[in-house]
């Protein structure tokens, strides 16, 4: 029968994100950010099950991504919002990149997802700039 997946977290993006890019659209000059902050708000959403991590994006939400830990190198975090949020690059084993941008909780998710990784790939893991202890 199988294991029954369980869901960690489902949802959008930090609203964070979007009021601080928001503010800094009002310069003109970061209004490409702006624009970004926007479509990750309205179409961008993470599911992050026990099994898989899950990312929906792209325009009106069309491509998807399903990701398995067993595939997973290496996860690289990076703080944004004063630490209320943050940046997560997955990095697989055959080189490529999914990257999750403004995720709210981003330390808790990343210690869940953590769990889940190899002992290799908990190695070379962590936060970006932090020391290996």
């Amino acid at each position: 029968m199988g294991i029954k997946e369980e869901t960690y977290y489902e949802g959008g993006p930090h609203v964070g994100d979007l009021i601080i890019n928001i503010l800094l659209g009002f310069t003109i000059i970061c209004l490409p950010l702006t624009v970004g902050a926007i479509v990750r708000a309205l179409w961008l959403r993470y599911r992050i099950t026990n099994r898989r991590i899950s990312v929906t994006g792209g325009w009106m939400g069309r491509d998807r991504s399903d990701i398995i830990y067993g595939e997973i190198a290496k996860v690289i975090t990076v703080p944004r919002g004063l630490g209320a949020w943050g940046d997560m690059v997955i990095t697989l084993k055959d080189g490529s990149r999914l990257e999750l941008r403004a995720v709210p909780k981003f330390r808790d998710a990343y210690a869940y997802i953590n769990d889940k990784l190899s002992p290799q790939a908990q190695r070379v893991s962590g936060a970006l700039g932090s020391p290996k202890g």
